[in-house]
Parts: C-alpha cells; sequence; structure tokens
C-alpha cells in the first residue's frame, strides 16, 4: 500500500512538473513581447521611404518566426563542414541589420557602437529592434532615401553608397540569410510554424 501511495505521488508530481514545463513553453512561444511577432499594419500612402520600411518589417517577420523557439541543438546546427552553423548564420544577419540602422541614422558603419550581445536571446532581441527601429525611421517622413546612404569608414577612409545599394545588398542578403535558418532548423528536427502566414504577416490561431 504505501509503495502504491508512493508512486501516485511521483506520479501525480511528475503531471503537474510536465504541465507546468508546458505552460512555460506556450508563453516563450506565444508571448509576443518582441517585435515582429505580427507584421505592422501597412502605411496609409506609398512612397519610396514607406516602401522600403515594409520590405524591412517583412524580412522583421520572417526573422521573428525563423528564430522563434529555437534550441541549443539548433542553434549548433552546420548543413557541411566549413559552412556556418544557424548561429554563426543569425550572427551575421545581426550584422547586416546593423548596416541598415546606420544608414537611416545618417551614422558610418565604422566597428563601433554598442557592444555586441553574446547570448542568442540578446542576438535575436537587438535584431528585431534594430530593423523595427530603421523601419520606423523611414515611416516618419523624416528623411528620404536619397538622404541615407550606406557609410563606411575606416578611419580616414570614407565610401558611400546609394540606398539602392542597401536594397540589393544587406537587405536582400538578410533574407536569403533567414530563408538558410528556416531550413537548417528543419533539417536539425524543428520545423517553421506552419501556422505563420508570410503573406498576411500574422499567425493563424
Amino acid at each position: 500500500m504505501k509503495n502504491l501511495l508512493l508512486s501516485l505521488l511521483i506520479l501525480a508530481g511528475t503531471g503537474q512538473l510536465l504541465i507546468a514545463q508546458d505552460a512555460q513553453l506556450k508563453i516563450a512561444v506565444d508571448d509576443p513581447t518582441l517585435p515582429y511577432y505580427e507584421i505592422p499594419e501597412n502605411p496609409e500612402t506609398f512612397t519610396a521611404e514607406t516602401v522600403a520600411a515594409r520590405m524591412i518589417d517583412g524580412l522583421g517577420f520572417r526573422y521573428y518566426w525563423a528564430t522563434e523557439g529555437l534550441r541549443p541543438e539548433d542553434l549548433s546546427y552546420q548543413p557541411s563542414e566549413g559552412a556556418r552553423t544557424s548561429e554563426e548564420t543569425i550572427d551575421h544577419i545581426l550584422g547586416l541589420t546593423n548596416i541598415i540602422l546606420n544608414s537611416v541614422k545618417q551614422v558610418p558603419n565604422d566597428g563601433g557602437g554598442a557592444e555586441a550581445p553574446t547570448t542568442f536571446d540578446g542576438k535575436r532581441k537587438r535584431t528585431l529592434e534594430n530593423l523595427q527601429e530603421a523601419s520606423n525611421i523611414l515611416k516618419s517622413g523624416s528623411g528620404t532615401l536619397d538622404e541615407y546612404p550606406i557609410i563606411f569608414q575606416r578611419g580616414e577612409s570614407r565610401s558611400e553608397l546609394p540606398f539602392w545599394n542597401q536594397i540589393n545588398g544587406p537587405i536582400s542578403d538578410a533574407l536569403w540569410h533567414v530563408g538558410q535558418v528556416v531550413t537548417f532548423r528543419r533539417s536539425s528536427g524543428n520545423p517553421f510554424n506552419s501556422k505563420v502566414s508570410v503573406l498576411s504577416g500574422k499567425v493563424r490561431q
């Protein structure tokens, strides 16, 4: 009888633990506290700046869900020897979003700026916030695309590229690499959430 009672207590405790863990997982997956859980409402007017902002919003939404719920084994996944791991790809995407944001803030890419986060959660948060800030600046009407070149500066050497290069460079490059993260996570057994609609920018219930 004692053994039976002990077994029942253990089972009850295990069940409560599993319920608690499931609730914690649901919060981690479903809590929209970071930018781009859903894509923002579209601007009311079409301008060069609002279209560029929408491209960045689309990137942010895809990145949010490409990286949501990644496990350590997903982050360390490497498709082949010499290729980037998923986390190294995420590091590269963060660097690209720094270039995007610096462009619309009209500051050079000189290797300075805020200290880079070291944890996956920190990198993900910074990347999403970079994209949100860049989009908001573009939608604010405070400047035009010809005022937002990509500026590279190394010591006294300075070069500029027009915003055209931002579109076919960092923005397109980041979208490319987000697709890689989606492919990698499927290969490591943790596929992209099938309820996410990249067309509507929302999550199907």
